[in-house]
């Protein structure tokens, strides 16, 4: 027996529909390019994306075709995620900071009929041209006084594309939920960039499990709730805040290409967001200007953070300094979202530092995911907040594989995601490596991200990072590699005394080497693969 319910598709064209008929009032504030701030609301955003869709169907695309974007986080860029997808096109968003012969294997390998670019990408565009077999058009996301001189051919401008179309009796079209919305590659650190692709209906699910009440902790009704997303757009959908602002009738700010502190604490304050999203780097780097420049925030509350642990100092900073939560969620490009921010129900009557040790973790279980911890020979591991295991997933937003590759999965069935982790009764997930930057020394594990979380807790350092270096006896051993803060002096012998009392003993790194800067990955991670090759002959004294 079925339920006798109305079979309507979870399509990503909803929520932006929804968006404009219910509160059309709040606004999407975006920094252009060219640093002004451009600012509309999703009422006047709605018909612009309908007559994108119209001008895409115009270029000759078709159901399945790939759109290409190669852009920063714009107004016109959060637009073009619903106007691809919502006329049955796939929206493939790559990232400008990969190296270019990266981002030529990715246009070609999912096979883009069209490159949307901005001024900040035209130059990189240009140069990898000649290599894209499939790409038939341009588009230059500005408007027309702002349209650059470009040897590229067949080159459209953006803004041209909208006027001519015309979104009078325009609705979206009804396909099967399934279909296709957007691809985003991995980072490609061990390898060739890796296509997921992402459904409407998983995209749909992400958004209304980040709408709940308990996900994003501290909503209080009525209250508008002000997103700035600084993840980029084209790393894992911006986190769903394109598609769960509008969703939420939240204000969405976009910090366009200008990442410099100065510039994002202009559009967090003077915005007046309230919940923001990046990666732990972004906020090292934003704390370390607050300290020297005397800023506080006046209405941040609470940053979503994913893809690698934050140091505890850190946190604590935010906390203490700021009133700013700093919340963990646990998921990767291949699984947004996985498990919930906030804390537990129940947790109220935590102190302070106990609240803060639940921060540290990387979220919890989930409602429509599951997570477990294997072996090396794929054997369950218990929930018990002590074993160490590989990370393994399931839902109906985690993918089941890559674009025309046959792997991803183990041989139940559960994305295997490179992590290695502990899971606790209650679901708390706690990353303890990527199982690639693991250290194994003398048959025992040795965690880098709790080396680092030691190390970053002295003032004097900016950024840690632990590699693992050969040892005739232990086979490996730690090294530990430091960035410091701007005009700071700290020595070796200063920094492992200060790890001295935090960390077991065996774990004591064999050596210190102080850097001036990492090399980061084109997600604002460390790249511990070109750290590794650099000191791949390294012999501790």
């Amino acid at each position: 027996m079925l339920g006798l319910m109305m079979d309507m598709p979870l399509l990503i064209s909803g929520m932006i529909q929804y968006a404009a008929d219910y509160h059309g009032e709040a606004e999407v504030v975006a920094r252009e390019i060219e640093g002004d701030v451009h600012r509309y609301n999703y009422a006047q955003a709605h018909p612009r994306i309908k007559r994108m869709a119209l001008a895409l169907k115009r270029l000759g695309m078709k159901e399945g075709d790939r759109v290409g974007t190669l852009a920063w986080n714009t107004h016109r860029h959060w637009e073009m995620f619903y106007a691809a997808p919502g006329m049955g096109y796939v929206l493939h968003t790559i990232n400008p900071r990969l190296f270019p012969d990266q981002i030529s294997y990715i246009v070609n390998h999912a096979e883009d009929r069209l490159l949307f670019i901005d001024r900040g990408t035209l130059a990189l565009v240009e140069q990898i041209a000649p290599a894209l077999t499939t790409v038939e058009a341009f588009v230059v996301m500005c408007a027309r006084e702002r349209m650059p001189d470009t040897k590229l051919a067949n080159a459209h401008c953006y803004e041209d594309l909208l006027a001519a179309e015309d979104d009078a009796g325009f609705s979206w079209p009804s396909f099967d939920e399934k279909t296709a919305s957007t691809i985003c590659y991995t980072s490609g650190t061990t390898g060739n960039p890796k296509g997921v692709v992402y459904s409407h209906r998983a995209a749909v699910l992400q958004s209304l499990t980040c709408s709940m009440f308990d996900f994003l902790p501290g909503h209080k009704e009525g209250v508008r709730e002000v997103m700035m997303p600084m993840a980029p757009l084209f790393h894992g959908n911006g986190w769903n805040m394109p598609f769960t602002a509008p969703l939420t009738g939240s204000k969405l700010v976009l910090p366009g290409r200008n990442y410099e502190p100065d510039k994002l604490y202009e559009l967090l304050e003077g915005e007046g967001v309230t919940l923001s999203a990046g990666v732990p780097s972004f906020w090292l780097i934003l704390l370390d200007w607050l300290g020297r420049t005397g800023k506080t925030f006046t209405t941040l509350r609470a940053t979503l953070s994913s893809g690698s642990a934050p140091p505890r100092a850190m946190v604590e900073k935010l906390k203490r300094d700021y009133g700013v939560d700093y919340i963990q969620a646990w998921g990767m490009t291949e699984a947004l979202g996985c498990s919930m921010p906030s804390l537990r129900p129940g947790s109220d009557k935590l102190s302070d530092s106990e609240k803060i040790d639940r921060r540290m973790v990387s979220g919890r279980a989930c409602f429509g995911t599951a997570l477990r911890i294997v072996d090396d020979e794929g054997k369950e591991l218990p929930r018990d907040g002590k074993t160490v295991g590989h990370l393994r997933a399931k839902g109906p937003w985690v993918s089941s594989g890559y674009m025309k590759l046959n792997e991803g999965l183990d041989p139940e069935g559960w994305l295997i995601t490179g992590d290695m982790a502990i899971i606790d009764p209650q679901g708390h997930v706690s990353l303890t490596d990527r199982s690639k930057d693991v250290i194994k020394s003398g048959g025992e594990w040795i965690s880098s991200i709790q080396l680092e979380d030691a190390a970053l807790s002295h003032p004097d350092v900016l950024q840690a990072a632990v590699i693992a270096i050969a040892h005739e006896k232990w086979q490996e051993r730690p090294l530990l590699l430091i960035v410091r803060r701007q005009g700071a002096t700290v020595d070796a012998r200063t920094l492992l005394d200060h790890m001295r009392p935090k960390i077991a003993s065996w774990w004591m790194p064999d050596a210190v080497e102080f850097l001036d800067e990492f090399p980061m990955t084109g997600t604002g991670k460390v790249q511990k693969m070109a750290l590794r090759e650099r000191f791949k002959t390294y012999r501790a004294n």
